[in-house]
């Protein structure tokens, strides 16, 4: 608490003042927390300051609270490319990061228990921004933004918190920002030292080093092969063992075809939700689905199926969780891989036709892979119901292309370029309707916004390439796959069990090297 208080001092968090008439002082509260390693020991004692933000009446103490953060596909892409290109890859935390923005509202707050001044009606007047602020978030972007922008860092137009200056000797470096995690990515250690130390005079940093982990995923390299591989084996080892599954029989699928999911099975009588009640059943589904986002599109189908039914889950649906938790302990040391090969962008689509037994929709999937791994994935219930399967694949191709567009304005931004950009489907109706208008009959009642993948194909922005169902990864996006074709889904996906034996496993199952790139 007194190293906490010192922050604040020493930030110029707050002044002592009599609080004015009219005015009204919000509440706070101590939070303690004990910061572990992974082994589970005790290695600091945090306590934070924190305003009682639920308190704030809106147009009165905030307005806009929306802050950024970067996106997990910005952040395994640039992970491709530190790998494929064997670029320095350094880690920094801002300490304190929300007390550094600055307030734009006049607010008031009584002072910390067990730090009072003695006085009448004395009360702490915010200069900057505290932690449970509702705009304490946004604050501290824009504070961070005024400050990389000033030393001559541009904001990508793709993701606003990856920030890059170009030099003259083509060598770049880039920045991504967490809230209060940093990555630097960049050839040159000069230049990138250089900017830690800019940082370090602006906030309170402090400097980790090469990046180990980010986000609960763990980073390991060998950039004697230039590889990385990510992965999050300590996170779902706590998420086991939260749930009382470390000791489960582990499973080789996702999810079995005997599981089928729907509103059927969801409990009716007060008995059977009462039963129910106490499943902590949405806890784990959020732990898989962060697991999913991160590092495991392998989940990704399964994830969504017992999302569904967050509401009101049946047994059923529990089971399914179960058997999910149970596939994560079989497979905990599964990581993505790059780097190996050239830093091409390739794309996957599929759809699974009418396949949620409610509402009858299709499930659209997609995958991008960059320098060998998975960078970019997707598995979603369509918006509409498809009437044929030509109809589903064609909706998938639409919306896998929109992340194609996205995916390859990114890359140029870094000056990452290559001759024409695939993303395979293995519906040949669905790449003749994207060329023309021959089905007009049975298609014409398909959603203009739909169309859109034609325009694009016409000014040569994409190509949709035709793969055969056997070989598309982004099966076990959309439906329930045997195991045989799991493992060939991850391997074109560059998930392989570990880093010893991944090399092997790799160079047989990825494509060879391509001279279509250049940067």
């Amino acid at each position: 608490m007194q190293d906490e208080m010192e922050s604040l001092q020493k930030n110029q968090t707050y002044e002592i003042i009599e609080l004015p008439r009219g005015k009204k002082a919000l509440k706070n509260k101590w939070v303690f927390k004990l910061k572990k390693d992974d082994s589970g020991k005790v290695v600091k004692y945090k306590a934070r300051l924190v305003v009682k933000g639920f308190q704030q009446k809106k147009g009165i103490d905030f307005d806009e609270i929306f802050s950024p953060v970067v996106k997990m596909t910005s952040i395994r892409v640039i992970l491709g490319l530190v790998a494929s290109m064997n670029l320095e890859l350094e880690q920094m935390d801002v300490k304190t990061a929300f007390l550094h923005g600055d307030l734009e509202e006049e607010i008031y707050m009584e002072q910390p228990e067990g730090f009072e001044v003695s006085g009448d009606n004395l009360v702490c007047k915010l200069k900057k921004s505290l932690y449970g602020l509702k705009q304490a978030p946004r604050q501290w972007y824009k504070k961070f933004d005024s400050c990389m922008v000033s030393r001559g860092y541009k904001k990508t137009a793709a993701d606003e918190c990856v920030y890059i200056q170009k030099f003259s000797d083509g060598n770049f470096v880039a920045l991504l920002l967490y809230v209060d995690d940093i990555l630097i990515v960049g050839k040159d250690a000069t230049k990138i030292n250089q900017l830690k130390n800019e940082l370090s005079k602006s906030f309170y940093m402090k400097d980790l080093g090469p990046a180990q982990q980010i986000l609960g995923m763990q980073i390991t390299r060998d950039r004697e092969n230039w590889r990385l591989w990510l992965s999050q084996e300590k996170y779902i080892e706590r998420v086991l063992a939260r749930f009382n599954m470390n000791n489960a029989k582990p499973v080789s699928i996702p999810l079995a075809n005997h599981f089928k999911l729907s509103k059927s099975l969801c409990p009716s009588s007060k008995e059977e939700i009462g039963e129910m009640s106490s499943v902590p059943y949405s806890s784990p589904v959020g732990s898989l689905m962060y697991a999913m986002v991160c590092t495991r599109p392998d989940i990704a189908h399964a994830v969504g199926m017992v999302s569904r039914f967050l509401s009101n889950p049946g047994k059923e649906h529990w089971e399914a969780v179960k058997w999910i938790l149970r596939y994560l302990k079989g497979t905990i040391k599964l990581c993505l891989c790059y780097g190996g090969i050239d830093p091409i962008l390739e794309g996957y689509t599929d759809a699974d036709m009418a396949g949620d037994l409610d509402s009858r929709k299709s499930t659209s999937g997609f995958i991008y892979t960059f320098a060998g791994g998975a960078v970019s994935w997707q598995s979603r219930l369509q918006k509409c119901v498809a009437l044929s399967t030509t109809e589903a694949e064609y909706i998938a191709a639409a919306e896998a292309g929109k992340e194609m567009l996205w995916l390859k304005r990114y890359l140029q931004e870094f000056g990452i370029k290559q001759k024409e950009y695939k993303v395979h489907c293995d519906s040949q109706s669905a790449l003749d309707l994207s060329k023309n208008s021959m089905y007009h009959s049975r298609t014409k009642h398909i959603d203009i916004r739909y169309h859109w993948i034609r325009e694009v194909m016409d000014r040569q922005l994409l190509r949709l390439v035709k793969i055969h169902t056997k070989e598309n990864p982004a099966d076990m996006l959309t439906k329930v796959v045997t195991r045989e074709k799991l493992e060939l889904c991850r391997n074109i996906a560059g998930m392989f069990l570990d880093t010893a034996g991944g090399g092997e496993l790799m160079d047989s199952s990825r494509p060879s090297r391509s001279s279509s790139f250049h940067c």
